[in-house]
């Protein structure tokens, strides 16, 4: 009905999926009448409301909709009471013949059960109750999809808080040099730990329902093991490299860091399983118990370990201790995980047996890696370029004010989760009009996010910063700089989620490669020059350039115009004119 693509056909298909009626009634309005009553109604909205509201032609062309689904409806035999809206009388007369019917309806429903009630007298209660005639209820998807949506950010938001609780308490507990070391070794786990997933973080969510859709088990329990051996192999060897690497080149003198390292490139494999079980949970419709584990447990469990830890006085609490416990939460996180995914398993997928496309899997594997792998790498670029050249205490105040600057992105990853899949759907049925309409109405919601969070970061900053103990105030103002490059990126959407989804993983890739090495060589340039400072504005400049890269390809490649651009095109002086469509709803020019 909205984007104009309704035919008799698609009406036919969906009424025939509807469970059919036991009476229809068609409420007659004359079209002057509605018209009438929408101009009212739209010259009495505030404009708020007006953005959300299709202009008039769009709302009159139901007409024609309506009509189609009442000639369909009464071809396939449906029983129809046509009531028309002409004055007082007539309504009241097409009232009580309703009423009439409706009565008729029920009698022989009583009588149907009555009859019932005599042929099976033992089930005389359970047919007096009516649970045995009433028919259970369909549950409303759109309903449980706001829920998830609600609890997914509910989720980010909780974990983020543990994430910056723990953060405060490790901060405060071991002072700005170990801070620096911890921070320097979470980032390079991170960064291995998601390349060894080998992009199947990603690519599982696309395969298994596939699979599950066309009733191919046997390839989703091959490409399950196909994921899960090669991934973790990729891990160990990862974490291994890492770990020798510091024994045979690290300075003798740095034991704290070496410790720490090892401690953390042993964790390597732990959270490569961990994102590969969280992903399997979502793909088999367990979307906000994916999120419980990594966001909720893992820094959960932390906090308290960090806190026995203080409190038992058994040992100093620095690096290589705040290290052995994320070690510990990353291996409960996941065996829990992973005990999820067991409950979430489809039935039958355990006991088929596996068969294997390799081929296509292997393809799905060299662009979905670097993009994993790289988009970690480029959010911590600052902490691992100041770490290379032993700036271990700056690397630890910039990463505390990396970890401020990041929760102004909570919106566009929580956009994200939900953007996706409806993302590939849209563009599998070539429905470009409506990608380009929800691409807008998810910058919207990211851009709104990431500056609602902003505007009072960027007050309060330096007072939180200096509650976490001496010398990180000095952070206040890399915070700043960095929360500007990332309400940027929030401002241009989720770009990257539109390319993967869109088949266009080798252009994100890509994206993600130009975007690490501005980075990197930003970074550096800015650390040699201003310090600190300079790093931020590094990473911030290099967040921009990146995120116009990605829209730039995306409207030459997609033809898909940067989500803000279109919402603003798209709004007029007046909805009543009803000459453009509602940007939600109208495509673009």
């Amino acid at each position: 009905m909205f984007n104009g693509s309704t035919n008799p056909r698609t009406l036919e298909k969906a009424l025939s999926l509807a469970p059919a009626a036991d009476l229809t009634v068609r409420l007659l309005v004359p079209a002057a009448v509605v018209e009438s009553r929408l101009r009212r109604r739209m010259e009495l909205e505030p404009p708020a409301e007006r953005i959300f509201e299709a202009d008039l032609n769009v709302n009159m062309r139901s007409f024609a909709v309506f009509e189609a689904m009442h000639d369909l409806l009464t071809t396939s035999g449906r029983e129809i009471i046509s009531v028309e809206y002409t004055d007082g009388p007539s309504t009241f007369k097409s009232i009580c013949r309703i009423e009439r019917q409706i009565l008729s309806a029920l009698s022989r429903f009583d009588r149907a059960v009555g009859e019932k009630q005599i042929e099976l007298p033992s089930h005389r209660a359970d047919v007096t109750t009516g649970s045995a005639t009433t028919p259970p209820r369909n549950k409303d998807m759109g309903s449980r999809l706001a829920w998830a949506s609600i609890f997914a950010l509910l989720i980010y938001i909780g974990g983020a808080g543990l994430t910056s609780l723990a953060q405060l308490a490790i901060a405060r507990l071991i002072g700005p040099h170990n801070y620096g070391i911890y921070s320097y070794v979470q980032a390079w786990t991170s960064v291995l730990a998601y390349l060894a997933t080998l992009g199947f973080n990603v690519s599982l969510l696309r395969f298994l329902p596939a699979y599950r859709a066309s009733g191919r088990l046997d390839l989703a329990r091959g490409v399950i093991r196909f994921a899960l051996q090669r991934s973790l192999i990729a891990a160990t060897l990862f974490g291994m490299i890492g770990a020798a690497s510091v024994l045979f080149l690290s300075d003798p003198t740095e034991r704290g860091l070496e410790t720490s390292i090892v401690l953390g490139m042993m964790a390597v494999p732990l959270v490569t399983a961990y994102a590969l079980g969280a992903t399997l949970v979502r793909a088999f419709g367990g979307v906000v118990s994916a999120l419980l584990p990594e966001r909720i447990m893992r820094d959960g469990l932390l906090l308290v370990l960090v806190a026995l830890l203080a409190l038992s006085g058994f040992r100093t609490v620095d690096a290589p201790s705040v290290t052995l416990a994320v070690l510990v939460s990353s291996a409960f996180t996941a065996a829990l995980v992973f005990i999820i995914a067991r409950r979430f398993e489809p039935p039958g997928l355990g006991h088929a047996k596996p068969s294997y496309a390799s081929r296509e899997w292997w393809l799905a594997v060299p662009p979905l890696m670097l993009i994993t792998g790289l988009d970690v790498f480029v959010s911590r670029a600052g902490v691992l370029v100041l770490g290379w050249t032993s700036h271990i205490a700056e690397a630890g105040i910039f990463a505390l004010a990396l970890n401020v600057a990041m929760l102004v992105g909570l919106s566009r990853i929580a956009v994200a989760t939900m953007f996706s899949p409806t993302a590939a759907d849209l563009y599998v049925r070539g429905d470009r009009r409506g990608l380009q309409q929800l691409f807008a109405r998810a910058t919207l919601l990211s851009a709104g996010g990431a500056i609602l969070v902003a505007v009072p970061m960027m007050v309060i900053v330096e007072p939180f910063l200096s509650y976490f103990g001496e010398g990180y105030s000095a952070g206040a103002p890399i915070a700043r700089v960095l929360i500007l490059g990332y309400v940027f990126v929030a401002l241009c959407g989720p770009q990257q989620n539109l390319l993967t989804m869109t088949g266009n993983e080798w252009a994100a890739a890509t994206t993600m490669i130009a975007g690490a090495v501005a980075n990197i060589i930003a970074c550096a340039a800015g650390v040699a020059v201003y310090g600190l400072l300079g790093a931020a504005v590094g990473v911030a400049l290099a967040l921009s350039i990146w995120s116009i890269a990605m829209a730039v390809y995306i409207r030459k490649r997609l033809k898909i115009m940067p989500g803000l651009v279109f919402a603003l095109l798209s709004i007029r002086p007046s909805a009543v004119d009803a000459r453009q469509w509602h940007w939600f709803l109208r495509a673009s020019k």
